[in-house]
């Protein structure tokens, strides 16, 4: 393969501390993880690109980026798993740290990640940007493997990252919080869809938009596996729960807060944090180019 020079273009919406707002430096991100000169092509439209319904090439990008950007020597998912957006997944924890005022390493903070995943990326990110201890949850022993393996292997994280078990799917923070914890934030991208086939039918609407033409079976650039994409009820049952789990741990936990995709989701969810009496709710958006989302926030 001949000489790779060149970036790609910009990204549009990110926040003013996220290492990813500017255009990938293929170059330098090969340096990192040299198995990303495979993918890497000239566009169409000039710079540098890969192919983002090819998974190895997803998967070999955001290697490169957790390598380059936040100081790992290792990083791999099982097959199959989620493999996160890296740089909308940064903007969530410097929002995060705008939100409790924990933006400098001198300021000890400890956060809880509701469903860490094989990935462990909120952790990774919030160790390496601010210095935070976090608490990381799942119920899928394959992701606290992973995570876990994660830490064991880079000596940034020991210390730093605690992986446990969420034995019941039907809670969100009990059992997992302990008597006399305290979090500055609890962290949470919850699972979207109401079940694998809705999950499915999203992904070939996607990549028809995208690829402009039907699809019939979706290519799995991002993955995931069934209780990373779907619950019962989906994302508007899920954030249900666990705002009626919240109120028993409003004493351990200032801010509690979660991703939310739909906007008629998020409007079910203000009304009924009105009925728990929460003290405040924050709804923070998040644009990235053509993808919106939100946050939301609330404490008692």
């Amino acid at each position: 393969m001949k000489e790779i020079k060149g970036k790609t273009t910009a990204k549009e919406g990110f926040h003013e501390r996220n290492k990813h707002k500017g255009k990938y430096d293929f170059p330098k991100l090969i340096k990192a993880n040299a198995e990303l000169k495979n993918y890497v092509r000239e566009s169409e439209y000039g710079g540098l690109t890969i192919d983002f319904f090819d998974p190895m090439a997803v998967k070999s990008l955001n290697k490169a980026l957790i390598i380059e950007f936040y100081g790992l020597d290792y990083w791999e998912l099982p097959s199959g798993y989620l493999c996160p957006p890296i740089p909308s997944r940064a903007d969530y924890i410097h929002v995060i740290s705008d939100l409790t005022g924990c933006n400098s390493k001198e300021r000890k903070a400890r956060m809880l990640d509701i469903g860490v995943g094989a990935s462990c990326i909120f952790p990774i990110i919030g160790v390496a940007e601010y210095g935070w201890d976090f608490v990381g949850s799942d119920i899928h022993d394959v992701s606290i493997s992973s995570s876990r393996s994660i830490i064991e292997k880079n000596a940034s994280l020991k210390g730093k990252i605690e992986i446990r078990k969420q034995d019941d799917p039907f809670s969100i923070f009990r059992g997992v919080i302990r008597n006399g914890e305290f979090f500055e934030v609890s962290l949470c991208n919850p699972p979207f869809h109401d079940s694998s086939a809705e999950a499915l039918m999203a992904s070939k609407r996607k990549e028809s938009n995208l690829k402009n033409k039907p699809v019939n079976k979706p290519t799995p650039n991002f993955s995931g596996q069934d209780n990373e994409l779907w619950c019962s009820g989906g994302e508007a049952n899920f954030l249900k729960n666990m705002i009626e789990e919240s109120q028993i741990y409003r004493q351990n936990v200032h801010w509690f807060t979660t991703i939310v995709s739909s906007e008629d989701t998020l409007r079910k969810l203000v009304r009924l944090l009105k009925t728990v009496s929460v003290r405040e709710h924050k709804i923070i958006p998040m644009e990235h180019g053509n993808k919106k989302t939100r946050i939301l926030a609330w404490r008692y």
